[in-house]
């Protein structure tokens, strides 16, 4: 008896891909005295477009130029998770996702949302792989809405705080809460996923989501 294979998602973290070592980190401090989490060796990529630093972690491709690899299904790849979250790309194959009536997002939850905004750190699936997503991913599998977004703007990052001390830098527990750009807490924070907020959007079924076109 034959079995359909899992879709491994783009962002999903492969075997042999690892974070950089904790040593990597160091303080930095301005000519007031105030003080920042940096690396030491720190260029223009480490920082997104709003300065946040950003975890890095190695990446295992292959020579198509895709991940490889065994996935480590519970791990999200936290470079892949942020250009496929700023572009509006495909988490599962990395590819457009626009259509004209917005980007299609797939979120874990039962009924109708009742908020008219909400977050999230799960970047948008494109209209080929939505079915595949709710019948193969296991958070979606106990209940799951679509919408169709028509506005998306970036709202934060999630990630691992960090603090000075007089022993060095000491990493503090982070509780998966988004934090806000701008928030004085991102000088001592190591970002891992990109956050939008989900905003003038449009429950939908997956029949009527497979009807529209995507716009590359």
């Amino acid at each position: 008896m034959s079995t359909v294979s899992r879709l491994v998602p783009y962002i999903t973290a492969r075997e042999g891909e690892e974070p950089d070592s904790y040593l990597a980190l160091r303080a930095s401090f301005d000519g007031a005295g105030r003080s920042a989490l940096g690396y030491w060796d720190e260029s223009q990529k480490d920082r997104d477009p709003l300065g946040v630093l950003w975890g890095r972690c190695s990446q295992s491709i292959g020579r198509d130029g895709l991940p490889s690899g065994q996935p480590q299904w519970r791990l999200i790849h936290p470079a892949r998770q942020r250009e496929t979250m700023a572009k509006l790309h495909c988490q599962i194959c990395a590819g457009p996702t626009r259509t004209p009536a917005g980007y299609p997002f797939l979120t874990p939850a039962n009924g109708v949302p009742r908020e008219t905004t909400r977050l999230t750190a799960q970047p948008p699936v494109c209209l080929a792989h939505m079915r595949i997503a709710v019948e193969q991913c296991p958070h979606l599998q106990k209940g799951y809405t679509a919408l169709m977004v028509r506005s998306a703007p970036l709202y934060g990052v999630i990630g691992t705080p960090y603090e000075w001390t007089a022993h060095g830098i000491k990493a503090l527990a982070g509780d998966d809460v988004p934090v806000r750009y701008r928030d004085p807490a991102l000088k001592w924070f190591l970002a891992s996923q990109l956050v939008r907020t989900l905003m003038d959007f449009a429950v939908m079924d997956l029949d009527s989501l497979s009807t529209l076109d995507s716009i590359s």
